[in-house]
């Protein structure tokens, strides 16, 4: 009997403990690796042992940059703005925030830190991805400055010899002091110096703790967080390190709270003196690769970046710039308003070309502006409904409707009566829409976007997207040009979605291949509904709030109009390219009237009939079936249904509904005097309170 009990008990502590096993077995293995690293660096070092790393620098060489069909389109090399400092004119704060941020053990361990390894390989290992790196400050150092970016074991043995070496060597002051001369804060700024005088023009022993902050933030990925670029993220980053900072005892906490609140006086930023095409693009493959690699990679190492750019549809595209009238000139000295321009190859995810504003600035408006989608939202609301068993002639009645004090109307100020949710599509009417996204719970539209490579929703706190606005594109934040035209892509690829690439892969200085990207695809919806939508989509461009982006071949795509015109879009496809365009002002402000259907559908057409000249037309050839069990009506919730007062408005109303599902009665809920390319804009009601809807099998707290 206590033999079986022993059993049975040890058979639950295995059990319990089987992930704790696996932990410290990934812990054991890595130590393994370190020790067996450190001793074949000591070796190596017996045989190589260098007097003085502080001047052992790789040579530089130029980077080039190749389009799609292997033509150079750019050469990058270092123009570098670098002015060193000594460690005593780096104000203590500056010291502590890096330190924080970067390497807490930094004053404890020699070089490499065990401690901090294992704890970042338990992080990893819970979240299932690399969210924390083991790297100290010394091994940065050593990478940065004495080794190339290659990822392998060989490499890292050689980060970790010449770290320890580099402590034996100097101290820890020295260290540090290489360190914050050797980083790159973007914008051309290498070390904290150059950094100082490029983003708050003055020297860095002048600096604050508000902007100490914000520049220990910047290196993590010096695109992103660099406020010239993107002064939301960089604000947020800034609050992460406060928060280290007084993590480790460096401030107090109300320090760090009313430093976070401080506002940022920045300087502005030069303006670009080159002009040459396709600058957006060269600057984000360039950022990207350096927030992988590093920017001595990208300007010292020579590499040979091959891109997935088509140069003549890359000149297609900033030809349309010109179509952009201009009304004012921002306080930067900027044209408003800007636009952008992605257009992808759905298939394989290839971004064939890109414009992120006017050309004159560094805001990369396709990957870095989160705008509002408006109606261009609502066919993530349809591809949801097809999704579970609506179809396009499914009637949805558009009559008045009341959602705990919420009454969304149509943009014409108008009701149809029973409409199918093609007519809903085409002539972009907001009622059905929410009655739609309504049945269906807002969760599903918002889970299919996830799916589709959309990942700017807020899905908690109490200002969310997991409200039924959003069915109009009213979203908290937003989404990026790059994201929903990739999104799209997955109704023009049979309901297959491919991430976006821009790298096709990338060779060292000796010819090496150093990535190689393969199109990740996952299939999202089925192959009959996204060609129904897509059939609802082309009748959008044939009849609907779209027709000024008709190309004369087969075509889908929504226009989107934000209430005020602060935002319009038109996002649009053939077989086998997907296109999208954004047009408003940098500072969200109203444009003077500017239409999903009309400019954005105008900048489209013009770009989509030059970008196909040369490939001939074809139908799009998705196969449908007939939805027996199908939603033939959706019927309205009687409690949530406006009432009337007057029985003669009634009869009337029921007039309207007969002469609507007659088809003799339906209007453009966009259409306005004078303007019949109107698209149904969101409309301008306060967001409807959160509504608690059915989770349909995972929206994705934190995805991509």
């Amino acid at each position: 009997m206590d033999k079986r009990s022993n059993a049975s008990r040890q058979k639950r502590s295995a059990k319990s403990g089987g992930a704790v096993k696996r932990v410290i077995l990934g812990l054991g293995l890595v130590i393994l690796v370190m020790v067996t690293g450190i001793g074949c660096g000591f070796l190596t070092a017996s045989m190589n042992t260098k007097p003085d790393l502080a001047n052992d620098i790789l040579p530089p060489a130029s980077s080039q940059i190749y389009d799609i069909n292997g033509n150079e389109i750019a050469n990058v090399h270092a123009a570098e703005n670098r002015r060193p400092v000594k460690i005593a004119q780096v104000p203590q704060q500056l010291q502590d925030a890096f330190v924080a941020v970067e390497d807490n053990r930094f004053y404890e361990h020699s070089g490499v830190d065990p401690r901090g390894i294992m704890r970042a390989l338990y992080t990893n290992i819970r979240g299932h991805g690399v969210a924390e790196g083991g790297s100290t400050i010394t091994q940065q150092l050593a990478k940065n400055a004495y080794l190339t970016q290659e990822r392998t074991l060989t490499r890292k043995i050689q980060e970790v010899f010449l770290a320890l070496q580099l402590e034996r060597q100097y101290t820890k002051k020295e260290i540090l002091e290489m360190y914050l001369n050797q980083i790159y804060f973007g914008q051309g700024a290498y070390g904290v110096q150059a950094a100082a005088q490029t983003y708050f023009g003055k020297d860095v022993e002048d600096l604050n703790l508000n902007e100490c902050a914000m520049l220990a933030g910047i290196p993590k990925s010096p695109n992103y967080y660099s406020p010239a670029n993107n002064l939301q993220a960089a604000q947020e980053r800034k609050s992460v390190v406060l928060n280290q900072m007084e993590k480790y005892g460096y401030i107090n906490h109300s320090t760090a709270e009313k430093t976070k609140k401080e506002e940022l006086r920045l300087v502005k930023p030069a303006k670009k003196s080159d002009t040459n095409v396709a600058s957006y693009f060269i600057d984000y493959v360039t950022q990207k690769l350096i927030d992988k690699y590093g920017a001595d990679a990208v300007y010292k190492e020579g590499l040979k970046i091959y891109t997935t750019l088509d140069m003549d549809m890359q000149k297609a595209a900033e030809e349309t710039v010109s179509k952009l009238p201009t009304y004012k000139t921002d306080g930067n000295g900027l044209a408003q308003p800007q636009m952008a321009l992605v257009a992808i190859d759905p298939h394989n995810g290839y971004v064939k070309a890109m414009v992120g504003g006017r050309g004159n600035d560094q805001f990369n408006r396709a990957t870095m502006a989160v705008r509002q989608p408006g109606s261009a939202f609502k066919p993530f609301v349809f591809i949801a409904a097809l999704e579970n068993k609506f179809t396009p002639n499914t009637v949805i009645n558009d009559s008045p409707i009341d959602i705990n004090g919420w009454r969304p109307q149509n943009d014409s100020g108008h009701f149809n009566g029973k409409v199918t949710m093609r007519e809903v599509a085409t002539h972009s009417i907001n009622v059905p829409t929410v009655k739609i996204a309504q049945k269906l719970g807002i969760d599903k539209p918002i889970y299919y976007a996830q799916e589709m490579g959309i990942s700017t929703f807020v899905l908690e706190g109490p200002h969310n997207d997991r409200q039924l606005a959003t069915a109009l594109g009213g979203m908290t934040k937003g989404v990026t040009p790059l994201e929903i035209t990739s999104a799209y892509g997955t109704f023009a690829n049979k309901g297959v979605h491919v991430d976006p690439v821009v790298i096709v892969k990338v060779l060292d200085r000796n010819g090496k291949v150093l990535e190689q990207n393969e199109p990740k695809q996952r299939s999202v919806v089925s192959e009959n509904s996204a060609a129904e939508l897509t059939d609802m989509l082309e009748n959008v461009i044939k009849k609907g709030t779209g027709r000024r982006a008709n190309i004369g071949r087969p075509a889908a795509g929504k226009t989107g109009t934000t209430s005020n015109y602060n935002d319009a879009w038109f996002v649009g496809y053939t077989p086998d390219l997907v296109a999208g365009v954004w047009v408003g002002n940098d500072d969200n402000t109203p444009t003077r009237g500017i239409m999903g259907g009309l400019l954005p559908a105008e900048i489209w057409q013009s770009f989509m009939k030059k970008a196909t000249a040369q490939t001939p037309a074809k139908n799009f050839d998705g196969s449908r079936s007939s939805h027996y069990d199908g939603v033939g009506e959706l019927e309205d919730d009687k409690k949530q249904e406006v009432k009337k007062t007057s029985d003669k408005k009634k009869d009337d109303k029921k007039k309207d509904d007969k002469k609507s599902a007659d088809g003799k009665n339906i209007k453009s809920a966009g259409a306005v005097p004078g303007a019949d390319d109107d698209d149904g804009r969101q409309d301008s009601n306060p967001a409807v309170p959160p509504v608690a809807a059915p989770e349909p099998g995972g929206v994705g707290k934190g995805r991509n």
